[in-house]
């Protein structure tokens, strides 16, 4: 990044308006303009993009925003423009800014996502995934996948879930994106329409072995969709059958009575002894929190109970080595092992907490966390063996 931002603006005074010595970058970024030039004029900018001061430099410069959007595919510098609209989505305080100054970036972003001969698609999708975190970009964008025609929420399944769909580009952070979207009612609604059997599509992304983010965006989406409690019925009943999906990579290689074995889903039964436990904590995490909220309604918990899941629970907290997700596993099992609540309250998700008790219970929430940090500290603090340093080969 250092040397990008060597690489233009090398005659500007220590005087210069910082503001205007970006708007003269503008000719360099037309169409037409010097190859050379324009590949130094985008490196400057990206290198901009390294620091919250450039970054908000930038954010305010609509006609420079577009023109960074609207290089030419091919260009030499066209990714490093894609990768710098990355950077100013990935700052949250400037999404308003940014969008003010071009409100039709998300469009634009969101076209050249799903364009399957973009080659910079996944920058494009990278910076969506960054920009829905927030309410506002994430209610813009749902405005544009709710445009009648050919549903865009549909074609972002799609091409999430069909292999090769972009020759150029990997499409790993469509599943945030989705995952970010799914926090919406009418994403959800659309998700969990049994005529379109989108959930059934994304399960097997559960276990995508070349990408953590494309698992953690469909993980994430599957959580979101569990806390539409009317529709847990169906989720776990066989037109979907979701719990082995999200039992599977829990799930190491425990040797299981036979009795025990019998009571695992199929796909969880007689597992080989190579078998790999999801390696990423945060998705270890929402996949007991998805299995949590199936558990809301006494249907849903005596399913989850039908299904052995309580054994792999089991196992999961004798190996896990972090504590917070040990913690919402030792959650999951009392609600499994423990009494059904009284008459009236069966549905956990309508309960309504006295304001006493809620005040204790984020209190106890607040001590647990604290717990948890003060644990990770003492790891990070504590003496390591020393390790020969590899030398450069």
């Amino acid at each position: 990044m250092g040397e990008a931002a060597a690489g233009a603006g090398a005659s500007a005074g220590t005087e210069a308006d910082p503001e205007a010595e970006v708007v003269k970058l503008l000719p360099f970024l037309a169409p037409g303009a010097r190859a050379d030039l324009q590949a130094a004029a985008v490196r400057h900018v990206l290198a901009l993009t390294g620091s919250r001061p450039g970054r908000v430099l930038l954010a305010g410069q609509a006609a420079l925003l577009r023109a960074l959007a609207d290089l030419a595919p091919a260009s030499a510098p066209a990714r490093d423009a894609a990768r710098a609209l990355v950077n100013l989505a990935a700052d949250p305080g400037l999404h308003e800014p940014l969008l003010a100054a071009d409100p039709g970036l998300p469009a634009r972003l969101l076209g050249r996502a799903l364009d399957p001969q973009w080659p910079w698609a996944e920058e494009a999708a990278a910076a969506l995934a960054n920009l829905s975190r927030e309410p506002a970009p994430c209610a813009a964008l749902m405005a544009l996948l709710a445009e009648p025609g050919d549903s865009v929420l549909e074609r972002l399944v799609r091409a999430l879930c069909t292999p090769g769909y972009n020759a150029h580009a990997s499409l790993h952070y469509l599943a945030p994106l989705l995952s970010n979207l799914s926090q919406r009612p009418a994403a959800r609604a659309f998700l969990l329409d049994p005529d379109r059997c989108v959930v059934q599509r994304l399960l097997p992304l559960t276990q995508y072995p070349d990408s953590s983010v494309r698992r953690g965006g469909v993980v994430g989406t599957l959580r979101n969709c569990c806390f539409e409690h009317r529709h847990h019925e169906w989720l776990l009943g066989p037109e979907v059958d979701i719990l082995p999906f999200l039992l599977l990579p829990l799930a190491g290689p425990e040797d299981f009575s036979e009795e025990e074995m019998e009571r695992l889903p199929v796909d969880l039964q007689y597992l080989p002894p190579d078998k790999q436990r999801e390696p990423d904590a945060d998705i270890r995490k929402m996949l007991v929190e998805a299995i949590m909220l199936l558990t809301a309604t006494a249907p849903g918990r005596r399913q989850v109970r039908d299904q052995g899941a309580y054994l792999v629970l089991r196992e999961l907290h004798s190996w896990e080595p972090e504590s917070d997700v040990r913690t919402a596993c030792e959650k999951l099992i009392q609600v499994l092992i423990g009494d059904e609540p009284e008459c009236g309250m069966e549905n956990l998700l309508e309960v309504q907490v006295p304001e006493d008790v809620e005040q204790q219970l984020q209190q106890l929430d607040h001590q647990e966390q604290e717990q948890l940090e003060r644990e990770q500290l003492e790891r990070e603090l504590a003496p390591e063996p020393w390790l020969e340093r590899a030398t450069p080969t």
